[in-house]
Order: structure tokens, then C-alpha cells, then sequence
């Protein structure tokens, strides 16, 4: 059974007195434990999509499904609650706060969804370890690398135990040796816990690490295909320099 199901969505914008489709009668389904990658240029509706499927915003017309929820019959204001059962966000611009430290960026969360204090120390720390970052709980942001931030986002990501995670250019802002270890990361979390994957990126080599690759052009889905994915290189550890 699908976790994601999009039937005929689109988004459409009114720009004075021309329409503008965002998106264009997209269908897709996307099944548990998938590691799916979407390209497409500026302006083909990738990004309308990711945050539809992401609960941020809702289609003019089409449904939605996910896992089980008809979201497009559900209220804005109800959704909050779904996005924090059902998806973890990363985003290139690592959006941690930056007067508080890894470990209290990753009980972020956890706050909102009521969680007492010693178990969202207990799940952020659990979440930092899996992400190789235990030893960087106390850090602040700024004492970190570019990597290591990102990290941290995608342990935030975790902690709520949910199934999927949508990642918008995770590596857009880190060079060749972080991208590599943040794409290592997304495949063990993918094949080790059976995160669903959504990766949105322009760049074709992180888009190989998916095993599914469904490209954009204005507004629709110009090609879905199985792809065999680029190897994981060996589980990040708990460097001190990296």
C-alpha cells in the first residue's frame, strides 16, 4: 500500500489576469522505505510539489493520501499535527537556532508535541548518536562545521519517529567531502531504519544516491525511473574534525 498517493494535483497561481500552473495534473505514488530523488529546473513545480506532499500547502485541485490521511480534505490548521507524526524536514539552509545548542536544536520538535523533558533529552540524544554527533551535544551551532549542522537537522528530523523525511538541496550549502557524508547518512537511514526518502536537488550526482529518480518541466512529471544507486561509504563516526 502506498504511503504517499497524489492523484491529478495542481497548483495554480493567479498572476493578474493570466493563470499560472505550478503544477499540472501530477500523479505519483510513493511506497514505504522508497529513497526517492526529484530534479527539475527553476520553475518546473518540484518545490510546489515538495511542500504540498509536505503538508505546507494544500493543491487547487486533486487529492492527496497520506498514509491514509486525505490531506486535501483536511483543515490547514490540523495539519501541523500531521506533519509532526508523519515527516521530518532538512533543509539546505540548516535552520537551527543559533543561541541553542545541537542538542536542544533537535528537542525542538518534541516541544511542540508536548513531550516531557527527560524523554526528549533522552530521544535527541539517542537521535545525535545516530547521526554520529553525541560528542557534540553541548556545541553550538556556530562551533560547528557545515556538515556537522546539517547533521544535527537531520537528527532533529528523527526525533519525532516519523516515517518520512523530506530533504530540499540537503547539500546545497556544503562542499564535496560533507555532501558525500550527509548522503551516507540519508542511505542509512533509508536501508538501517526504513526512512522514506524525498530528496529535492538540481544536482544529478545526489540525485543518484536514490533508487527512484522523477524528474519536473513545467508543472509535470516528465519521466519516474528505478535507478541503482551510488554505494554508501562507511558509517560516519564521532570525529572531532570533520
Amino acid at each position: 500500500m502506498s504511503l504517499i498517493d497524489t492523484r491529478d494535483l495542481y497548483k495554480i497561481y493567479q498572476v493578474g489576469d493570466v493563470e499560472v500552473k505550478a503544477l499540472n495534473g501530477v500523479s505519483i505514488s510513493i511506497e514505504p522505505k522508497e529513497f526517492v530523488a526529484v530534479m527539475g529546473p527553476s520553475g518546473s513545480g518540484k518545490s510546489t510539489f515538495m511542500n504540498i506532499l509536505g503538508c505546507l500547502d494544500k493543491p487547487t485541485h486533486g487529492t492527496y493520501i497520506l498514509d491514509d490521511i486525505d490531506v486535501t480534505a483536511t483543515d490547514l490548521s490540523k495539519l501541523a499535527g500531521v506533519r509532526n507524526r508523519k515527516i521530518g524536514f532538512v533543509f539546505q539552509g540548516f535552520n537551527l537556532i543559533k543561541r541553542t545548542t545541537a542538542i536542544e536544536n533537535v528537542e525542538l520538535p518534541m516541544i511542540y508535541n508536548h513531550t516531557p523533558a527527560a524523554q526528549r533529552h533522552k530521544k535527541a540524544m539517542e537521535a545525535l548518536e545516530a547521526v554520529g554527533l553525541a560528542q557534540r551535544a553541548y556545541h553550538l551551532p556556530n562551533q560547528l562545521s557545515g556538515g556537522q549542522q546539517q547533521r544535527v537537522a537531520i537528527a532533529r528530523s528523527l526525533v519525532c519517529d516519523a516515517p518520512i523525511i523530506f530533504a530540499d538541496e540537503p547539500t546545497g550549502n556544503l562542499d564535496t567531502k560533507m555532501s558525500i557524508e550527509v548522503m551516507d547518512l540519508f542511505t542509512r537511514l533509508n536501508k538501517e531504519m526504513g526512512k522514506t526518502i524525498i530528496l529535492i536537488t538540481h544536482e544529478p550526482d545526489i540525485a543518484q544516491y536514490a533508487t527512484r529518480l522523477i524528474k519536473f518541466k513545467d508543472g509535470q512529471k516528465i519521466s519516474d525511473e528505478r535507478q541503482t544507486p551510488t554505494g554508501a561509504k562507511p558509517a560516519v563516526g564521532e570525529d572531532e574534525d570533520a
